[in-house]
């Protein structure tokens, strides 16, 4: 059988595989990421719980009971069936940007209110671009009238107009938007030929002055409904008050129906007497009563016309009380709900903002019943469990052992947990909600903001245990122990074990000897742990500190003599040398085992986000380092949100995320979005752990494809790769790189093993393998 001289495994769909026999270069330096455990992020076409929304801040339905939400920072318009099936309308979750086109191509930036007209059109309030936009059913998004990113207050047809952070929209029977333009304090109005007005209310001028037109005054206008007279109704939300705009001739007549202007809270009452809690959303039924998303209050509020009088009730949730239980009436919670939508059968919508949940109220006699229609609720909290089923707290640090288990510092919950290669989440010391410095078993032990973690070859974790100063140990079977520093004490003071100082470490790793190195962040300094028979010694490997003077800067030198800006992540090679993320000087250093201290890439105390060679790169306070057997150094650039990848010559180059884009969205290179990523870790295949900070999630990395030579198996041609398990993959040959045919199908569990019955007929044949 003929021996291939070049096999080509490649990435195609999203399907990452990384060889794990005879590396070459990679042609490519994308990773391709996942969602390993955790919370966090945006899945579509997906039912009820799984489904994953980001801040909604409205609803709207139509007829056939489909619920449209404003996903405020997923910068998206999905569409939930009344199944509770969640898919993306238009704009693609965790990219903005104010771009016109079909579905995914669409960009928004921070939409806050969707609007249906009677054809199903959907009208947007893209509030950060200042603009308002049309999707049609189709999915196809305009741009209607204002100019993206040019703010402003003008009348005029299309983008001659100009918006303040526009929140609210309604639409009437003929096709008029109108238009809360709540920096503004106005009301506008958009006519179906894209024209627009002011009808109340002066631009630049807040306050809370009942009358006609521009007399009137609003104060951060933000829900607006119309009924079939074409009055409309706002939630003043800065007022706390709800107001009536009454056509009359030519004239806008605006009045205050209830609350008080000045005066919050969340007294059931008539008219004046009631109180509101900076409202937000309003909605109308059939008989004419209007439904509030009473914003701070977490409740929902329902106003009962009676006579000329409007009689306010709380409906659901408890006032001054948050969270995210469904029940009946006062039982159920919410968590700051922003927007409300009535069907014609009666049932309320809710936008639950905070729990990123669309939650249903449900009229049964007197009472109403809320539950989830969709979402799956905030993302953090302590439980352990599968896959996103487990929760997090503010996930800072990631180290991977050699059996593929990944250990976490949950800063936030004060835990170290535990996650398996199959994505099974324990914890392992310290209990959630619970801080302390307590030395014990498991949940026995307590931890002050765990922030840095590192494993060494007998599977023993090291703790940066920042607010308690000390370094801690937790053994396979969860036993914490303090090794240096000394809880409540801090310092800079050198010593053996207790007597040892430090000031808020929230980096450590760990040498193949044993030796551990810290970020000293508080203390600006880089600290050798070193143990010596049962005692641990420290000595400050570089940096200087001095409680009596400025102990921070952008020196390079040798030991003490050099400088540091809150250090907060080390990571070493294999030749003992330290690489630091030196975080406020957005740089990365570099420690010989000499003590030499050099800038590997960035320019000290110059944030950016470029690609580069050395100072010509730029990061924005990166957080986390760590650092494969080539000496490569990976960087979680925190404030860019991406992931960064620094080779021995100082050449950087950006290998997951958008600078500038925050999000949970997997995929591979810049379609992959991060949310403050702090801490990163490596294992022995080369794949990457991000602990994705802000939405509380560990992300899995896989390397970009290498090119390799096949083995023979039994007959056939073979590659061992890693990547994730279970899809149905496809092998393609070629022979020019350009032309592909498929000739296998494959279950991916670890091995591909593929024959070609053409290969005599070809000098070179390459193979890549993808999802179908």
């Amino acid at each position: 059988m003929k021996r291939y001289t070049l096999c080509q495994i490649a990435t195609m769909l999203g399907l990452a595989l990384a060889a794990t026999q005879c590396p070459a270069q990679s042609t490519s330096q994308a990773y391709t990421f996942t969602t390993l455990v955790g919370g966090g992020g945006y899945s579509t076409n997906v039912a009820g719980t799984a489904a994953r929304l980001w801040m909604p801040m409205t609803v709207a339905v139509d007829n056939a009971g489909n619920v449209y939400v404003a996903d405020q920072a997923n910068h998206c318009i999905s569409k939930v069936t009344p199944a509770g099936v969640v898919t993306i309308l238009a704009g693609r979750p965790g990219s903005f940007g104010s771009a016109n086109g079909m579905g995914g191509t669409a960009r928004f930036n921070g939409p806050s209110c969707a609007a249906l007209d009677n054809a199903g059109n959907v009208y947007v309030a893209d509030t950060g671009n200042s603009t308002i936009r049309k999707v049609t059913p189709a999915g196809v998004v305009t741009t209607l009238a204002g100019l993206a990113g040019s703010s402003g207050s003008a009348n005029g047809p299309g983008s001659t107009a100009r918006f303040n952070e526009p929140y609210g929209l309604a639409v009437d029977i003929v096709g008029n938007v109108y238009v809360a333009d709540t920096f503004n304090h106005t009301i506008r109005k958009m006519t179906p030929a894209g024209v627009v007005t002011t009808l109340a209310g002066s631009a630049g001028h807040s306050g809370n002055t009942d009358g006609t037109n521009a007399s009137a005054r609003f104060n951060g206008p933000n829900g607006l409904v119309v009924d079939s007279a074409t009055n409309i109704y706002v939630a003043d939300t800065f007022n706390h008050t709800i107001r009536k705009m009454t056509p009359v001739e030519a004239n806008w007549v605006v009045t205050t129906v209830a609350g008080e202007a000045g005066s919050s809270g969340s007294a059931d009452g008539k008219n004046s007497d009631a109180r509101f809690d900076e409202p937000n959303g309003v909605a109308l039924d059939s008989a004419g009563n209007l439904y509030v998303a009473d914003f701070v209050n977490n409740t929902i509020r329902k106003m009962t016309p009676d006579g000329t009088n409007w009689v306010v009730t709380a409906l659901t949730g408890l006032a001054g009380n948050f969270g995210s239980v469904d029940g009946t009436n006062s039982d159920a919670r919410f968590n700051v709900p922003a927007g409300v939508a009535v069907d014609s059968a009666g049932n309320v919508y809710v936008a639950d903002s905070a729990n990123n949940l669309i939650r249903e109220m449900t009229p049964a006699g007197t009472n109403w019943v809320v539950t989830t229609l969709t979402g799956f609720g905030g993302s953090y909290g302590s439980a352990d469990g599968t896959g996103i089923a487990a929760r997090f707290y503010g996930p800072s640090g990631v180290a991977a052992d050699s059996v593929d288990n990944v250990y976490v510092a949950d800063t936030l919950n004060n835990t170290i947990r535990k996650v398996t290669a199959d994505g099974v989440v324990t914890t392992l010391a310290g209990l959630a909600g619970y801080g302390g410095s307590a030395d014990g078993t498991g949940k026995d032990a307590r931890f002050g903001n765990p922030s840095g973690v590192a494993v060494d070859n007998a599977g023993y974790i090291y703790v940066a245990d920042a607010i308690n100063s000390a370094i801690r140990r937790v053994t396979p079977g969860g036993i914490v122990t303090t090794l240096a520093g000394l809880p409540g004490a801090s310092g800079g003071d050198d010593g053996t074990n207790s007597q040892a100082r430090f000031v808020y470490p929230q980096g450590v790793a760990v040498d193949n000897a044993g030796n551990l190195y810290v970020a000293d962040t508080l203390g600006y300094t880089i600290r050798k742990v070193t143990p010596v028979g049962t005692n641990w010694v420290v000595t400050t490997l570089a940096g200087h500190f001095d409680q009596y003077t400025d102990n921070f800067g952008i020196l390079n030198g040798v030991g003490t003599n050099a400088y540091f800006n809150l250090p907060a992540s080390v990571a070493v090679d294999n030749k003992g040398n330290v690489y630091v993320a030196d975080t406020l000087n957005h740089i990365i250093r570099k420690i010989t085992p000499a003590r030499v201290v050099t800038t590997l890439a960035g320019l000290a105390g110059v944030a950016g986000s470029a690609d580069g060679t050395k100072t010509t790169a730029r990061f924005n306070a990166p957080t986390g380092v760590a650092v494969d057997s080539a000496g490569n150094v990976f960087v979680a650039d925190t404030y860019n949100n991406t992931i960064r990848k620094v080779t021995p010559a100082g050449v950087v180059t950006t290998v997951g995320g958008l600078a500038g884009n925050i999000g949970t969205a997997n995929g591979t290179g810049s379609a992959a979005r991060f949310s403050n990523p702090a801490g990163l870790a490596l294992d022995s295949a080369g794949n990457l752990f991000v602990a994705d900070f802000y939405f509380n999630t560990i992300r899995k990395g896989y390397p970009p494809p290498q090119l390799l030579n096949p083995r023979l198996d039994a007959g056939l041609y073979a590659f061992d790769l890693t990547g994730p398990p279970g899809n149905s993959v496809v092998v393609e040959a070629s022979t020019d790189l350009a032309n592909w045919l498929p000739i296998s199908t494959n279950t991916f569990s670890g091995t591909i093993t593929f024959s070609d019955s053409d290969s005599p007929l070809y000098l070179n044949r390459y193979y890549r393998v993808r999802m179908p």
